[in-house]
């Protein structure tokens, strides 16, 4: 019997909408499939560095922005924590620092993940009109998905909220 093809999903968290939305998919396909799910916050003290070394942030403001950001990862990751335990779905969250990309693939790696989950702007139907869509992705999702050893899914489910309600 061939093995189950999505055994462990990690998903990217940076506060955003979409990555909010993104963690909503990754609790529903846990739910679904059986899968681990992990959801990570990486504090950028990378920018911040280069933020500091560049003086634009002085040292001390570097630490209390750094502070805040850490405090704003824990309460994501707290309430990624209670969405999935109403749906009854185990989740394990981080928080780690440095540089964002690095340390989720990082993450990724040391969880064993076959599958990253990123958030996405979702895009509008333009199907109807026959129009090109150019789609939009962050550098840090660019890099993220350059440099993954395992699947990479940007979620753009444009319902997720009304599908994690009935779910």
């Amino acid at each position: 019997m061939i093995k189950p093809l999505i055994q462990k999903v990690i998903v990217a968290v940076n506060g955003s909408e979409q990555s909010i939305h993104a963690a909503m998919y990754g609790i529903l396909l846990s739910k679904q499939y059986e899968c681990d799910l992990k959801a990570v916050y990486v504090v950028d003290t990378s920018t911040l560095k280069q933020l500091t070394m560049s003086r634009i942030f002085y040292e001390e403001e570097s630490r209390n922005y750094e502070k805040r950001l850490e405090d704003d990862g824990k309460r994501y990751l707290t309430y990624l924590e209670k969405l999935a335990a109403e749906k009854g779905v185990k989740i394990e969250t981080e928080l780690k620092k440095g540089a964002i990309w690095s340390e989720l693939i990082k993450a990724a790696e040391d969880f064993g993940a076959n599958m990253i989950l990123l958030g996405g702007k979702e895009q509008p139907n333009d199907t109807a009109q026959n129009t090109v869509r150019h789609d939009k992705i962050s550098a840090t999702n660019a890099e993220i998905i350059g440099s993954a050893s395992c699947n990479v899914l940007v979620v753009r489910q444009s319902n997720i909220e009304k599908i994690f309600k009935i779910a």
